[in-house]
């Protein structure tokens, strides 16, 4: 893995402050969210952190959640909204390394069949490639 970029960084949107942890490689940015609640609040702040890959060369996403020890309903809706709309643009959109709270709400709420969830950020990583090989394939 080449990394590009590396950094801890504190991400401000209005009043909402997140800390965010975010690399990359040839293949995909990583962020890791450095919180332990994601509030409804904050996915915007996300959003706008996430959004601007998808016009870079590199436009898949690994979220990495390992910190977040309890998720809104509305953060989780924004996810697979986030999820939704880098899947429209031919992106990759996974999430990783989920604790319980978060992996029971996704499970309770249908959502965890819809979004990409891999346990650990190897097993996300490895996700992102082999759907870049079946991008590659169908194009």
């Amino acid at each position: 893995m080449i990394t590009v970029f590396h950094g801890l960084l504190t991400y401000v949107n209005n009043s909402t402050v997140m800390k965010v942890k975010i690399s990359t490689n040839e293949k995909f940015h990583a962020i890791t969210v450095n919180e332990p609640h994601l509030a409804a609040n904050m996915t915007a702040a996300l959003r706008e952190l996430c959004e601007p890959f998808l016009i870079q060369e590199v436009k898949n996403l690994l979220l990495n959640l390992k910190d977040i020890q309890k998720l809104d309903s509305a953060a989780a809706d924004d996810l697979l909204g986030l999820r939704n709309l880098f899947y429209n643009n031919q992106a990759s959109f996974v999430l990783c390394e989920l604790q319980p709270l978060v992996k029971k709400y996704f499970e309770q709420n249908e959502q965890f069949e819809i979004l990409q969830i891999a346990p650990t950020q190897s097993e996300a990583s490895d996700i992102i490639y082999m759907e870049e090989i079946e991008r590659e394939f169908t194009d």
